[in-house]
């Protein structure tokens, strides 16, 4: 019998092996991650796994993949059900920016700390929204539709297992390997030819809206180690010759404590694809839309701490618009130092970061979740364009009680997880008084 952590567990592995074979690039993002985080451990022992175990910290990955319909949503949810991750948290990527993104998202995780122990795997998931009249006109609307509704990404026979594993809470051996074989076929980049026409006319809109709604298939669209130098990554991985999107997403490189998610990638790549032209024919061509993400991760923050931080990001983006991406990392550095404690008793005293205690001790609460500006910043940094959208029109209305009924499933909010675990630190704490 395999249980639900265990599948978990060979699941990730399988799809790294997976993605490992289709983008050669990810063997090298994961080497270098592994190099980084054996030097910082060497270098700095005391505080290196101050944020998680390093064994954990370097198994540790996070997917993204993109459906087209709430079926779709529903359906590859059932699969991670099997794996014992639930749905936490509501982003959505439409935003106020130039860059088209018509795509709202949540992310599958484990949600208690042991099973985040055990292994922390997640999955980033968008959902594109084909209502949405700045991006979609109501007849392309109509053919988008039609065009999702003929498919089928998760089949019948990978749902089944995946009801089993999640009723039973694990499978036994011979089915457990048959669901993990079908579960990570779901996410191979298909070979068959794509439409041409058809993936043109979305991608003036968006890419990321071809990227789901213009082939017949969805794929891993990236998978991200995690690093403890996230900086010393980006220069080694430059040095190798590795095109890297401008900058580091999230909070700056600082003396300070590390907060939330610093999120960057290496550029998507130039991937082999087959085109079905409008003549029939079907010929050799290049799609990117894939690419290399890594991340470090900091502390989580409470409602007054990322209040806190949504507004530092607002006057970042005031005072370095038009700047250099080197000029705008000072300027995130100067407000950083402005208004941040430098230490984590500055942060636990100001009621801005979760803590727990164990056996006495005051540790972080780790950030096991996304950050939606930064995940808007990596795929707009990994577009061939920035796509159109009609600003006069109204968006159609998404939020986290439209995806929990699209899943037929609560959708965590990831404050009450992280507020449950300091709880919960608290009263062992004083029971053992």
């Amino acid at each position: 019998m395999q249980d639900t952590h265990a599948l978990r567990a060979a699941f990730a592995r399988s799809l790294s092996a997976m993605y490992g074979s289709e983008v050669p690039a990810y063997n090298t993002l994961v080497d270098v991650s592994t190099a980084v985080n054996a030097d910082h451990l060497a270098a700095h022992p005391d505080t290196a796994e101050r944020l998680g175990r390093i064994d954990r910290v370097t198994a540790e990955r996070h997917g993204a993949i993109r459906v087209g319909t709430a079926r779709e949503l529903a359906r590859v949810a059932q699969v991670f059900a099997a794996l014992g991750m639930e749905p936490v948290g509501f982003y959505d990527l439409r935003g106020d920016a130039a860059t088209s993104l018509p795509i709202v998202s949540t992310a599958f995780r484990p949600t208690t700390k042991e099973a985040l122990a055990i292994n922390p795997f997640r999955v980033f998931c968008s959902v594109l929204v084909t209502d949405d009249r700045r991006y979609f006109d109501e007849a392309l609307q109509a053919e988008l539709d039609a065009f999702l509704a003929d498919r089928e990404l998760f089949g019948d026979d990978v749902v089944a297992l995946a009801e089993k594993a999640e009723r039973e809470g694990g499978l036994e051996d011979a089915e457990a390997t048959e669901f993990l074989a079908l579960a990570t076929a779901c996410f191979e980049l298909s070979d068959e030819p794509v439409d041409r026409a058809w993936y043109e006319r979305l991608s003036t809109i968006s890419g990321v809206a071809a990227d789901i709604g213009g082939v017949r298939a969805t794929h891993i669209n990236h998978l991200t180690p995690r690093v403890l130098d996230i900086d010393d990554l980006y220069r080694r991985m430059t040095d190798r010759g590795i095109a890297m999107i401008d900058e580091i997403q999230g909070p700056p490189a600082w003396e300070g404590p590390d907060v939330l998610l610093r999120q960057t990638s290496f550029k998507a790549l130039a991937e082999r694809r087959r085109f079905r032209e409008v003549d029939g024919s079907v010929v050799d061509g290049t799609l990117s839309v894939r690419f290399g993400e890594v991340e470090q991760r900091g502390i989580a923050l409470t409602p007054k701490g990322r209040d806190l931080y949504d507004r530092l990001i607002v006057e970042i983006d005031e005072r370095s618009a038009g700047m250099t991406a080197d000029e705008r990392n000072q300027v995130k550095l100067d407000v950083w130092r402005a208004n941040w404690p430098v230490d984590e008793d500055g942060l636990a005293e100001a009621g801005l970061a979760f803590f727990e205690w164990v056996d006495g001790v005051r540790t972080p609460i780790v950030y096991e979740d996304f950050l939606p500006r930064s995940a808007a910043g990596i795929f707009a940094s990994n577009l061939a364009h920035a796509g159109s959208r009609d600003v006069t029109l109204e968006g159609s209305h998404r939020d986290e009680a439209w995806l929990a009924e699209a899943m037929g499933r609560t959708v965590h909010d990831p404050m009450e997880l992280y507020a449950a675990q300091e709880k919960a630190s608290r009263d062992a704490m004083e029971e053992t008084r």
